[in-house]
């Protein structure tokens, strides 16, 4: 009824019938081969048609008689009943058939195949195909028809809810009815009292009870007249939704009773998926046989041929046999005549060997005892002579053992001379150094006498075997043992070379943060390969990385320091890193000033480190050094040459030079006058114009000033870098200093320890590789794609590389406008590194974000020492774009693992790269591309030829990635000319003293 109103057919008129189970086409139809011949499909097809013509017409009777609900209900039953009728029709159709059929060739299938011929096996793989398909279009229509039900379903409840709420509307509307006419009878009783009452009253009430019945009787005929209105329109309302009341009721039971029968649907949509799990699994079986018919219908054809070869090969056998049985007899004839022959023979030969045995035996027993006595006398003789032999050799052998044993101890007494002579090379530096630093554990620890540790770090200096010897025997045995056998090796021997003392806030790997930490460590191991004592002072920061020192101990003294007019106690560490010893200062200041958590950037970095300045000079006094070179280096050691020359050389510390190299004019430290007096200088002495006065504040002082001032050696760390400090420009304030300062002023290029940087060696890479063998590179560029998942697809992709500070000396704006440039020629651009600077870290995050899944563009805002390696290796070019660049390590790396480097020609990097179409540079040194102008039209010249001739020319590009693999950037060239700086100084002080 609810669809009537709403203008729509019933649920049941929709339904249609099951789809029919029958083939597609004619051509998948053969009646000749099928399982469910002709005559089993007539059936069920008539049967369908019946069906089909069935709902039509049951359809047309139940639009015609609409109005009738309980004929619609009774249709609906019957429409029911056809649809289970109809789902029974299609379990009888041709599929079930197939199926049958199908499990009697399964049953019956290994004894068919036994004996059935070649052809009956192909009639029944087109059978089985057949049963296949039909199978298929059963289990597809009755999927069909379950999903037809389930979506009927659906709506014939949400019909159900819609018309269970027009009921509860209903009720609701009832109740409030009956409320109304109750409150109704209620005033008519009030009414019948009050008439009542005013009967029952009399006398003098007669005229006001005919007015108050005349008012009242007004009032009550309008009240009347309106309560028989409303409750006249209550009782049609009432009475409307009680009859539509009972049509709902009517409704929802015609309704449940169409849910029992669609319950009854869902029984027989069970029954459906069992059928068609069952038609499943035995289309597998089908499917199964099937394979198995086809590889025997194979074997057969097969065997068809090998035995069609067979008896042709048996028939030239029987040939063969014929023709061997034949040949048999004939030898078996033969065989026996030989026989006969071969016994006669045998008779005859013993006759005759019966009657020359008597004669040979005499003539031959007189010959043989003849020889027998001549191969006695010739033994004899032998005999005599081999004993004679045999006895001069022993005399012999008896004296060469004689000279052998001479010769031995001849040479074991010039072996040990020539040891004793000759420095121990096959121990490591890291014994030199941990015996060194040993030996002035011993002076701070008051067990030595200094006058006893001079010549016993002489002997460590020169690698002497006897306290190598010495050290090794007493192992094992306890510290005064070992001090009285070293105190008795003492002896007076001249120094092979200089004592160089480094004073450094950095040193790589324990405490790196840029080029310092390289320069310490890698100068200084190649001084140590020299020949030259080298050691290292260090402060001891709770943030270095303690896992890359060796041997690290804590000494049993302290060392008391002055600052702030109060005497401080220093704790004192040791170890060695990288083979150098190393000493670390951890003070015991209630500042804390290296446990901070990082290197640089706390407010109080001036006090830090002229506090570790003069404990490392108090250091040095307290042990008894008598260093020829102390080598400070940046601002931040720069307080060691005033100190040095003010307070420690009257004390007794004055056989060094002082070495000072700033790596950075841009860092110069300065602070107020005031704060320089903590660590004991004289502020009214230092600040003035000609000593540590800030040249741009002069109420201020400045490290660097004073170092260039009070140094009598001053680098910096590249040739042309010092050049362009002595300008206005590159100065930063200092370039009048270093102008008065000249002649003791030079830049020095810097190397690169070429033992950590090898891609031949290189632990971080996935697979080494040197400048002969590059396809190492290759499969470090691919593995390097797929770690930050970059695009693989082009493997001749161009690929570049960018590890730095993000800081505005780096030329931030040109490495930004190189990523963009590189994504439009067609390149990968990959950049690993942070910035100190938050606008400029929170400008490359953007960008970061921006190509954050971008398959050419990768930037990583840290830095990452394993990451940073892979990308040397598996960059084609690696691009430096700095506004001004003291040194530069990175772009020698880079030539080091094969990638050409793209830079601006400043500082170190004139000084390291020189561009290969620069025709007034010899072709041997060509090694990269330059751009002279630091904006966005010289980057982009450097970047297109560097990529024209990556693209056009591999020959060529892959001739200077190997040219550039083997230039030498080694500290060797380098070492060699601070070696030469050291020696000059040191002359001149000598010559000065001695006039």
């Amino acid at each position: 009824s609810y669809n009537r109103r709403q203008g729509k057919k019933p649920p049941f008129e929709r339904i249609r019938p099951s789809a029919k189970l029958q083939p597609n086409s004619d051509d998948e139809f053969d009646p000749e081969h099928s399982v469910p011949n002709n005559g089993d499909m007539e059936p069920s097809v008539n049967r369908e048609k019946t069906f089909e013509d069935d709902v039509d017409d049951r359809g047309d009777a139940e639009h015609t008689d609409e109005k009738n609900s309980g004929t619609q209900f009774a249709s609906a039953i019957e429409t029911n009943r056809d649809v289970k009728h109809a789902d029974e029709q299609i379990t009888d159709s041709p599929a079930q058939s197939a199926v049958a059929k199908a499990s009697a060739i399964n049953g019956v299938g290994a004894e068919l195949l036994s004996s059935v011929q070649p052809d009956d096996l192909i009639g029944m793989i087109k059978n089985a195909e057949r049963n296949i398909l039909l199978l298929n279009q059963a289990r597809v229509h009755a999927l069909e028809d379950l999903h037809k039900i389930l979506s009927e379903k659906e709506t014939l409840k949400g019909e159900i809810n819609n018309l269970e709420k027009r009921l509860a509307e209903a009720d609701a509307q009832i109740k409030f009815a009956s409320q109304e006419k109750v409150h109704a009878e209620l005033l008519e009783d009030q009414l019948e009292n009050l008439q009542n009452e005013l009967i029952n009253r009399g006398g003098s009430g007669k005229s006001e009870l005919e007015l108050y019945e005349n008012r009242s009787k007004i009032s009550n005929e309008g009240a009347l007249l309106a309560r028989d209105g409303h409750i006249h329109s209550l009782s049609k309302e009432v009475d409307s939704l009680r009859t539509e009341n009972l049509a709902l009721k009517y409704d929802i039971q015609a309704l449940k009773s169409m849910l029992s029968n669609l319950k009854n649907t869902d029984k027989r949509i069970v029954t459906l998926e069992n059928e068609s799990s069952f038609l499943e699994t035995s289309m597998k079986e089908l499917e199964s046989k099937l394979s198995v018919s086809q590889q025997e219908s194979s074997n057969i054809s097969t065997l068809k041929t090998e035995c069609k070869d067979l008896w042709a090969k048996v028939e030239n056998l029987q040939l063969l046999l014929d023709k061997a049985t034949k040949q048999a007899d004939q030898a078996i004839l033969v065989l026996q005549q030989n026989q006969d022959l071969r016994k006669k023979v045998d008779k005859l030969e013993e006759s005759l060997e019966a009657a020359t045995i008597f004669k040979a035996s005499s003539e031959k027993t007189q010959q043989y005892n003849e020889l027998m006595q001549q191969k006695i006398k010739l033994l004899e003789e032998r005999l005599q002579k081999s004993d004679e032999e045999i006895y001069s050799y022993v005399q012999l052998y008896q004296e060469s053992i004689k000279e052998f044993r001479d010769t031995l101890n001849s040479l074991k007494e010039e072996s040990k001379k020539r040891a004793l002579d000759e420095p121990v090379d096959d121990m490591p530096w890291e014994f030199w150094s941990c015996l060194l630093l040993t030996i002035d554990g011993w002076v701070l620890e008051n067990k030595i006498l200094n006058s006893e540790a001079v010549p016993l770090r002489e002997m460590v200096w020169k690698r002497d075997r006897r306290i190598c010897d010495a050290y090794v025997i007493c192992k094992e045995k306890t510290e005064d043992e070992v001090i009285s056998t070293f105190l008795q090796l003492i002896s007076s021997q001249a120094s092979p070379g200089l004592h160089v003392i480094h004073i450094a806030a950095e040193m790589a790997p324990v405490a790196k943060v840029g080029g310092l930490g390289d320069v310490v460590t890698g100068l200084g191991k190649a001084l140590q390969k020299k020949g030259h004592l080298v050691e290292i002072v260090l402060p001891k920061y709770d943030c270095m990385q303690y896992d890359r020192i060796r041997d690290l101990r804590v000494l049993d003294a302290t060392v008391h320091s002055y600052f702030d007019g109060k005497l401080f106690q220093n704790k004192v560490w040791t170890g060695t890193v990288e083979g150098l010893p190393v000493y670390f200062i951890e003070p015991h200041h209630p500042s804390k000033f290296f446990w901070r958590g990082q290197y640089y950037g706390e407010q109080d970095d001036f006090k830090r480190f002229s506090f570790f300045s003069r404990a490392a000079l108090e250091l040095l006094l307290q042990v008894g050094k008598k260093p020829d070179i102390i080598h400070c280096h940046d601002w931040q050691t720069a307080f060691v040459a005033p100190l040095y020359w003010d307070l420690y050389f009257p004390k007794g510390l004055n056989s060094a030079r002082i070495c000072f190299t700033c790596h950075n004019f841009e860092y110069q430290g300065a602070a107020p006058a005031s704060e320089l007096a903590s660590c004991g200088l004289d502020v009214q002495q230092l600040h003035r114009p000609d000593r540590m006065q800030d040249n741009s504040a002069y109420d201020r002082v400045n490290p660097i000033k004073g170092a260039i001032v009070f140094s009598n050696i001053v680098t910096t760390v590249s040739p042309t870098y010092a050049q362009e400090v002595r300008t206005a420009e590159g100065g930063k304030g200092l370039h009048s200093t270093l102008n008065f300062h000249s002649k003791k002023f030079m830049g020095i290029l810097n190397g690169i320890d070429t033992d950590a940087w090898d891609p031949a060696t290189d632990i971080f890479l996935k697979v080494q590789y040197t400048a002969n063998d590059l396809q190492g590179k290759a499969e470090n560029k691919a593995a390097m794609r797929r770690h930050l998942r970059l695009s693989s697809a082009d493997d001749s992709q161009p690929l570049v590389g960018c590890i730095t500070r993000l800081v505005p000396q780096k030329g931030v704006h040109l490495i930004r406008h190189a990523i963009y440039r590189t994504l439009e020629m067609g390149g990968q651009f990959v950049l690993l590194g942070s910035s100190p600077v938050p606008h400029i870290q929170r400008e490359f995050e953007g960008i970061a974000n921006q190509f954050q899944d971008h398959e050419h563009i990768r930037l990583i805002l840290k830095y990452d020492e394993s990451l940073s390696r892979y990308i040397y290796a598996a960059s084609d070019m690696f691009i430096i774009p700095s506004i001004f660049e003291p040194c530069g390590l990175t772009q020698m790396i880079a030539m080091r693992y094969g990638s050409v480097p793209i830079v601006r020609k400043t500082g170190g990097l004139n000084d390291s790269v020189f561009d290969v179409d620069d025709d007034t540079i010899p072709y041997q040194y060509r090694n990269g591309f330059t751009f002279a102008t630091p904006d966005e039209q010289g980057l982009n010249g450097a970047l297109d030829r560097a990529f024209n001739l990556y693209n056009n020319d591999s020959e060529t590009w892959q001739q200077l990635v190997q040219k550039n693999m083997n230039i030498d950037f080694s500290w060797h060239s380098s070492a060699s000319q601070y070696e030469e700086l050291y020696a000059k100084s040191i002359a001149r002080a000598r010559a000065a003293t001695s006039r």
